[in-house]
């Protein structure tokens, strides 16, 4: 007798899983990626089953880093959705929660930058950049209802702007990356990177409002 088809619930669960040890296993080696078989393994499942929901190592990271992005968004269009109008402390205090606080949300998408165009496969980069656009125009609009924007494309512009805010002030001063630096420089960059994050979105967003 043919076993029955996964339900959706079920597929939701497993690819969890999956995701779960990717990042487990990342986490606990960061200096690498860990292979698809060390994946099955913390999973507890074939290494077969893993390509039933991912095609290569990179494919995993890459879904890991789309469900940080994906609870920004399924957080700000909540908030959104609110009668109550929202300020950039709003929008300070979701980065804060999705992106700072996290430990793992920006290496990750540090790493994820680095192999998009490597290990990935390109049907899964596709894929990942249609849902994320699809994320930044629901977004966008939806801050058309609190913020004095143009129109739903100024909305989608000044988060991405936002984001690579975020992740490139990280790699300047907030990554744990031994970095040899003299006083003077070290001085300069201020490594504070919650303070100094604040500071540069919110010249971003008023500039942009303004």
């Amino acid at each position: 007798m043919a076993r029955p088809l996964a339900t959706q619930e079920e597929r939701d669960h497993r690819s969890k899983q999956l995701l779960d040890a990717a990042l487990a296993l990342w986490q606990e080696h960061p200096d690498r990626i860990a292979s698809v078989a060390e994946v099955a393994q913390r999973a507890g499942v074939a290494k077969g089953t893993v390509y039933l929901y991912f095609r290569s190592k990179e494919d995993l990271l890459l879904a890991a880093h789309e469900r940080h992005v994906a609870g920004f968004f399924a957080a700000l269009v909540a908030r959104a959705a609110c009668s109550e109008r929202m300020v950039f402390d709003d929008m300070m205090l979701l980065t804060r929660q999705h992106f700072v606080e996290p430990p793992v949300v920006l290496p990750l998408a540090t790493l994820v930058a680095g192999v998009r165009h490597k290990g990935v496969t390109p049907e899964a980069l596709e894929a990942f950049e249609t849902r994320v656009a699809e994320g930044l125009r629901v977004t966008g609009a939806m801050l058309l209802r609190h913020f004095a924007l143009p129109d739903e494309l100024a909305g989608v512009r000044l988060l991405m702007r936002s984001y690579a805010l975020i992740l490139g002030l990280w790699q300047l001063v907030g990554s744990e990356q031994p970095i040899c630096r003299s006083p003077e420089v070290a001085a300069m960059l201020l490594p504070d990177y919650p303070s100094e994050l604040d500071a540069a979105l919110r010249a971003l967003w008023q500039g942009t409002l303004e």
